[in-house]
């Protein structure tokens, strides 16, 4: 039984947040899926995951192609997985189902600490999983670095 990480980006925006996170997955062992609500902000981390070589080679691809079953990390909009992920990460208010953290090892829900909408999202979505019976790991790097601030259920 998997758990749900909630990260609060203050410090720091997603697609700079985002590959440190995937890093570790990826370090983990994990297949991941990155979901988000927009093809077109996906395609714009995409491109943010190609730039950055020095911070390592993160092998990812965009779904609806021809080896989404074989991307180790897998950008989509859907909640199916095609390339059998066990990390699921959720960006711009994707919503998570609670049977979702059960079946996977992790589940991480990213957020803009400066928007007031994610913020009430995140706040919503954490509820809904805790009240599910969820275990959950609230994290923010307001110090500069990252610190658990809650933790609920099993986790």
């Amino acid at each position: 039984m998997g758990a749900a990480f909630f990260y609060h980006l203050t410090r720091e925006p997603l697609e700079v947040a985002l590959p440190m996170l995937l890093g570790r997955a990826l370090g983990a062992g994990w297949r991941v899926a990155v979901r988000g609500t927009d093809e077109g902000r996906l395609a714009w981390l995409d491109e943010k995951l190609w730039l950055d070589p020095e911070e390592g080679f993160l092998p990812h691809g965009l779904a609806g192609g021809a080896h989404d079953a074989h991307q180790p990390i897998l950008l989509t909009t859907s909640p199916d997985a095609p390339n059998g992920a066990t990390c699921l990460m959720a960006v711009d208010g994707a919503e998570i189902a609670a049977e979702e953290v059960s079946a996977l090892d992790r589940v991480c829900i990213l957020f803009d600490g400066h928007d007031e909408a994610a913020l009430s999202r995140a706040r919503g979505q954490w509820k809904r999983l805790k009240d599910a019976g969820c275990a959950a790991q609230y994290w923010s790097q307001e110090s500069g670095r990252w610190e658990k601030k809650a933790e609920t259920g099993d986790g």
